[in-house]
This record gives structure tokens, C-alpha cells and sequence, in this order.
């Protein structure tokens, strides 16, 4: 046991393997929170206190996951669990290679494979009300929905296409609570994706006609990551979905 214990430290050094320290738990202050969302004649959400990671798991500590939990390396995890383009930018199932450097974000994972990361963490995935509330602040307001220049900043990202490769993590500033990359990087699993259309909504049609049911309409970016993560199934692996982890802030209300 002692030398399986040794053999593992050994990999994890070669693989460069992320420390707890290099991707740390926020706290995010808990709010009365007014969601994109219909809120069935409510006005706001109440959203308890809860801790979030400083920015997206990257290739780097998603290896270090896979390493030691080869059921979910690539080529090892069932059809029912990931589609087939899996960690598809990845050079083999331990080796992420130059098209996936350590520093970018983990990306073409599934859900349930996000959720398995979390979960190995003794963590978990952000529900959207969670998520939505640390993606309005900006670098100095916890919510900065209402500033046209912020706005503007957070959809320029949103009408960009995507280039081939992803930049690294932490590039721009953090926002109030100390987060990165909450926008302008890559979209974000959550834990309730596929709660946030309607049962009968068309995810194509959802971006014109399904606006008029949000409750505020100027949170345009907002309504296309609602759209997009009600279109996915939980198997799907996009080349721009990652995701970051989650705790409960210990029973603070």
C-alpha cells in the first residue's frame, strides 16, 4: 500500500499536479438576488452564503484527477456517462500534449465527469442561482448588471468567436469576491443545467421569443448562457464547457 501511495506522489509530480492552494475556495457572500430567471411573482432569490473556486479546473489539476481515478480517463468512461469527443483536445488519455496546455481550462468534459471531479474535492458542482450571483460582480460591485460599460464588456466576449486556443486561467483581473474568468473564457457546467428552460422550450427559438419571459431583458448575455446550458445533455462535451467546483460555506446563512 505504502509503495502504491509512493508510485502515485511520483506521477503527480511528473504531471505537474496542481496543489489545493493553486485553485482556492472563495467565500461568496449570500444575497437577495434578482435572477434573469422567472421567479413565479417573486422579486428575488435568496442565495445562501457558499464558497467557489478562484477560476475554471484547468488541464493541469483535471489530470491529476484522471491519474488517480482511471475510470474516468479517457477511453475508461462509459458512452453513458461522456460522448465520444471526450477530453477530445487531449494528446492521450494522461498527456494533455501543446493543444491543451496545464494553464487552460479542462474543456470536452461531461457533466457527470465534472460532477466526479467535484465530488473527489469533497466539493460540488454551483447550482445557476449560485453561479448567476458571482458572474454579476464586477472588479469593485458585487452586482454591476446595471452598468452599461460592464454590460457591453460581458457580451463583447458572448459575439466573439471562440479562436482554436483557449488562453490560460487568470489573465484579467478578479472580480469583487476574488474570482476569475467568470466571463470571457469558457462556459461553465452547473448543477441544475437542465432546470433552466421550460419543458417545452426550443433552445433555437429560446434567444428571440423565449427573451420575453426573463425578467430582465437587458441581461442578454445572462439569457444566452441559460440557452446554451438548457440545450445540453448532461453526456455533451463542448469544446468551449468547462467548469469550477463548489462548497457550502458551512451552515453561514
Amino acid at each position: 500500500m505504502l509503495r502504491r501511495g509512493l508510485l502515485m506522489v511520483a506521477l503527480l509530480a511528473c504531471a505537474g499536479a496542481a496543489t489545493p492552494d493553486d485553485n482556492p475556495f472563495l467565500p461568496v457572500a449570500g444575497a437577495e438576488f434578482r435572477s434573469a430567471l422567472p421567479l413565479d411573482k417573486r422579486d428575488a432569490v435568496r442565495v445562501r452564503s457558499f464558497l467557489l473556486q478562484s477560476h475554471p479546473v484547468t488541464n493541469r489539476e483535471f489530470l491529476a484527477f484522471v491519474t488517480l481515478h482511471p475510470q474516468w480517463r479517457r477511453g475508461a468512461v462509459p458512452m453513458a456517462l461522456a460522448g465520444a469527443d471526450y477530453l477530445g483536445a487531449w494528446s492521450a488519455p494522461l498527456d494533455p500534449g501543446p493543444a491543451a496546455t496545464a494553464a487552460q481550462p479542462v474543456t470536452r468534459v461531461s457533466w457527470f465527469a465534472a460532477q466526479a471531479y467535484c465530488e473527489a474535492q469533497h466539493a460540488r458542482l454551483p447550482d445557476w442561482y449560485e453561479w448567476e450571483l458571482a458572474a454579476a460582480a464586477s472588479a469593485s460591485r458585487r452586482d454591476a448588471r446595471s452598468d452599461p460599460a460592464w454590460r457591453q464588456q460581458v457580451l463583447d466576449w458572448y459575439s466573439r468567436p471562440a479562436g482554436k486556443t483557449l488562453p490560460a486561467v487568470e489573465q484579467g483581473s478578479a472580480n469583487f469576491y476574488g474570482l476569475y474568468d467568470m466571463h470571457g473564457l469558457v462556459w461553465e457546467w452547473v448543477n441544475d443545467f437542465n432546470s433552466l428552460l421550460p419543458a417545452d422550450a426550443d433552445p433555437e427559438k429560446f434567444c428571440g421569443s423565449g427573451a420575453l419571459t426573463l425578467q430582465h431583458k437587458e441581461d442578454y448575455a445572462v439569457l444566452m448562457r441559460i440557452a446554451m446550458l438548457g440545450s445540453l445533455r448532461a453526456t455533451d462535451t463542448g469544446h468551449l464547457v468547462g467548469f469550477r467546483c463548489a462548497r457550502d460555506a458551512g451552515g453561514v446563512p
